[in-house]
């Protein structure tokens, strides 16, 4: 056994993959994280719970807390902050008039995806400097990162599983059948 904790040559050899992919979003998510120039109070988390709720639609703050792995405390303050700038709606859960759900508004919208084409336009200006070839493996690789982000999707969990303050209700979530959106803004469908 190897000190990664692999049996044999493909796992070392995933191991080490991982470890050059790691290197290389150590880069890049600063890229994406510091490019907040119209909204600056537009913190990467917060902007992770708009874009959560952009894919997922309404949800239960619990479960936001357990689609973003944090716990439920910190994402009711975040909750409360988002609602204040007005990027979320609040509304009653029809299924538990006791319970309410939390969506996207109107604004929020606007803002997350103006971060986004902020980013796109980051991205890509870091994109055109590469050389030809190292854009075309760059895209030849895209379906397998998209595959790599899908298979992730919500398992962002402290180690041990689950999420601090957050029961297991058992229900079902009400996310789309769709991809992660496109990092150039085009709206895509899962096959």
């Amino acid at each position: 056994m190897t000190e990664q904790g692999f049996d044999d040559r493909a796992g070392t050899a995933d191991a080490e993959l991982a470890g050059r992919l790691r290197m290389a979003l150590q880069y890049l998510v600063p890229l994406l994280r510091s490019n907040r120039r119209t909204h600056p109070d537009l913190t990467p988390t917060r902007q992770a719970a708009l874009g959560v709720l952009d894919d997922a639609g309404p949800l239960r703050i619990g479960e936001l807390a357990t689609r973003m792995g944090i716990s439920l405390s910190t994402t009711s303050r975040m909750v409360d902050l988002l609602a204040a700038d007005e990027w979320i709606d609040r509304s009653p859960d029809p299924t538990d008039q006791r319970a309410s759900l939390i969506s996207l508004s109107g604004e929020g919208r606007s803002v997350l995806h103006t971060a986004r084409r902020e980013t796109t336009s980051a991205l890509c200006h870091e994109i055109s400097r590469l050389d030809d070839t190292s854009r075309r493996l760059l895209r030849e690789a895209l379906p397998a990162l998209e595959a790599l982000g899908r298979q992730t999707r919500g398992r962002l969990s402290p180690p041990g599983g689950g999420v601090r303050g957050v029961r297991d209700s058992g229900e079902k979530t009400r996310g789309r059948d769709q991809l992660p959106p496109s990092p150039l803004g085009v709206s895509r469908t899962a096959k």
